[in-house]
Parts: structure tokens; C-alpha cells; sequence
């Protein structure tokens, strides 16, 4: 399948690797921009648009973690994936933190990289054709600006909040287990003995339903969690 129009931006600094993943890109009719530190990187992402942006996390002057922390800052919406050799769940996490939306561990398989790619950019087309709102009661998520609000209010959440948000309002009247959520929302598997979900349902919970009188989000004991309205 070719990407014909698309423009990627490549921020890494092994040239081997950056000039391989830059010309099988090219064979796929994809226009590529290529950046061997992060400090030109983040110019070129600041500057220039993109429909996906691929880093790398150990770079010169400007590490890939702080870089995709700056663009997403800055209001850039393009996908990022992150293509690093650092896979633990830790490094994973960091990575969706600083606004990822997709992690590739080196080393990977072209094909898979490019499957990746093809699936950021449609979604990212995708959600900017048409007004995208998920409503509980009176919380609203707009998937187009990325933005939660309850009672009109805005709540300010971080990547993976919004992304943890999202999935419980797509799954609403529905218990989800800790294990869905790790799956549909991290996209990696946990040892049972992590706690990170619950973690993140208790920021969620302070953010979304701490300073409102109905409750949304509930702990189903032993199974998971639902939301609905009490």
C-alpha cells in the first residue's frame, strides 16, 4: 500500500538506520524529512507540518522525551511515534507521558513500522473530518481538540489520561478489567503485580469526579471499573 502525499519526519541519529527507514519511506511515495539531533528536530516540527512524526529517544542536544514534551506544548497535534531500543513498561510509560501515541522498540521490522504509521496517520485523518464528542452526564471529550470538560468546565489531563478517559467513556455502563485497559489503553501487557491502572484511575478519579457531586467512575471489586452515573 502506498502513502502517497504523506510527509514524515524522521528525528534520528544513527544515519544508518535514519537513511534505511528514510528510503523504504521514499519507496512508499512518502515525502521524508530527516533530523540527527533533537534541537533541529524540534525546529523542523515547529516549523513545518507533518503528518507523522517518528523520534528516537537517546539524541543529541535535545533528548526525544523533552522533544515530544516541546511540540506537544507547542499545540502540534501530528502522531508521534516513538522508535527507541529502551522497551520497559517504565520506558513505555515515559514515553506516552510525554505525548506519544505509539511506541516501536528497536529492533523492529519494516512492515511493522510502516503498519504503525499507516494506522497514526488514518486516525489522525480520520478524527479531524468530523465533530468527535463523547458525553457521560455533563462530562464531554472532544477527540478533534483533545480537550475533557464537566459542568463546562475544562479539566486538564495528560496524554494517557485523556486516552484512559476516553476508553472508560467508549466502554460507559460497561466493566472493564484492569487487563483490557493495559491492552486497549498502554497497548502492552503488565505483570500482575503492577498497579500503574489503578494509579491512573485514582488521578483520573481526582481530575474527573473529586470536585463534582455525582460520580462517575466506579471500582467493580475483584473485576475492574465502569463508568456510568450513580
Amino acid at each position: 500500500m502506498y502513502f502517497a502525499d504523506m510527509k514524515v519526519l524522521i528525528v534520528e541519529d544513527e544515519p544508518k538506520l535514519a537513511s534505511f527507514v528514510k528510503k523504504g519511506l521514499e519507496e512508499q511515495r512518502c515525502e521524508v524529512d530527516l533530523a540527527y539531533d533533537g534541537q533541529i528536530g524540534r525546529t523542523m516540527a515547529l516549523t513545518n507540518s507533518y503528518d507523522v512524526i517518528v523520534l528516537d529517544v537517546n539524541l543529541p542536544k535535545v533528548n526525544g522525551l523533552d522533544l515530544a514534551q516541546t511540540i506537544r506544548q507547542e499545540q502540534v497535534k501530528t502522531p508521534i511515534l516513538m522508535l527507541t531500543a529502551m522497551g520497559s513498561v517504565e520506558d513505555k510509560l515515559s514515553g506516552f507521558e510525554a505525548g506519544a501515541d505509539d511506541y516501536l522498540v528497536k529492533p523492529f521490522e519494516f512492515r511493522e513500522l510502516m503498519a504503525r504509521i499507516r494506522v497514526l496517520h488514518k486516525r489522525s485523518s480520520d478524527s479531524g473530518s468530523t465533530i468527535n464528542v463523547l458525553r457521560v452526564a455533563d462530562l464531554e471529550l472532544d477527540l478533534n481538540e483533545k480537550v475533557a470538560r464537566r459542568g463546562g468546565k475544562r479539566i486538564e489531563l495528560t496524554a494517557k489520561e485523556f486516552g484512559l478517559l476516553e476508553y472508560l467513556m467508549r466502554n460507559r455502563g460497561r466493566v472493564v478489567s484492569r487487563i483490557d485497559i493495559a491492552e486497549k489503553v498502554w497497548d502492552i501487557h503488565f505483570d500482575t503485580g503492577t498497579n500503574v491502572i489503578d494509579v491512573y484511575v485514582n488521578f483520573l478519579r481526582k481530575k474527573v469526579d473529586k470536585e463534582f457531586p455525582t460520580k462517575l467512575i466506579h471500582t467493580v471489586i475483584g473485576m475492574g471499573y465502569i463508568m456510568k452515573e450513580e
